[in-house]
């Protein structure tokens, strides 16, 4: 027998009949979440975010708005996602850096950031405890294992920087000229990365 798929009531937020949510999740107005996903009590997401299917999102996770989480994506406990991050179909985060199945590492956990606009590309890893930087975009297969600055471009296994990105998404031709060719936005180059000039 097929469940029929229910709004939360006062809201546009949608929770599909074969996703759990337990009692003590927060969910804004205006997110969907798809087929078979879990979010646990003390997970906190934001106003219209998508949520795809079967995903899983973990006690005292934090997610902003406007994030799309793709298909097959787990959110362990210590994760944190700003405002408008993308999370492509299968990409990977951890919690412990050494796990063993035998030996309990729950009081381990690192946390990972991913700041406000940055993506993680289809089947990439995530080592835990590093900070991904706003608007950084970390390519399909790709294996991150250190802190990322803000706007970069890392691909690889382990990635390494290749470039620099737009907020919109476009890759600048030379490091000399970071005046965006589609949008015109510019930007200058600093310590923790770009930043708008």
């Amino acid at each position: 027998m097929t469940k029929k798929s229910k709004p939360t009531k006062g809201t546009s937020t949608f929770v599909h009949a074969s996703s759990y949510v337990d009692k003590g999740a927060s969910i804004g107005k205006g997110t969907k979440i798809w087929h078979f996903s879990h979010v646990m009590n003390g997970a906190t997401i934001g106003e219209r975010c998508n949520i795809g299917q079967n995903v899983f999102i973990g006690s005292n996770v934090k997610v902003g708005k406007n994030v799309k989480i793709q298909n097959n994506v787990s959110l362990y406990e210590g994760v944190t996602l700003e405002d408008d991050v993308f999370c492509g179909p299968s990409m990977v985060f951890t919690n412990v850096v050494n796990p063993r199945s035998h030996v309990n590492r729950k009081d381990e956990f690192k946390t990972t950031l991913v700041k406000q606009g940055a993506t993680i590309g289809a089947n990439a890893t995530v080592v835990c405890g590093i900070t991904i930087g706003e608007f950084a975009f970390i390519a399909a297969g790709a294996v991150l294992t250190k802190e990322v600055p803000a706007y970069a471009l890392m691909k690889g296994v382990p990635a390494k920087q290749t470039g620099w990105m737009c907020a919109c998404g476009v890759r600048f031709d030379a490091v000399d000229r970071l005046t965006c060719k589609a949008c015109g936005a510019v930007y200058k180059l600093g310590k923790k990365g770009l930043a708008p000039a």
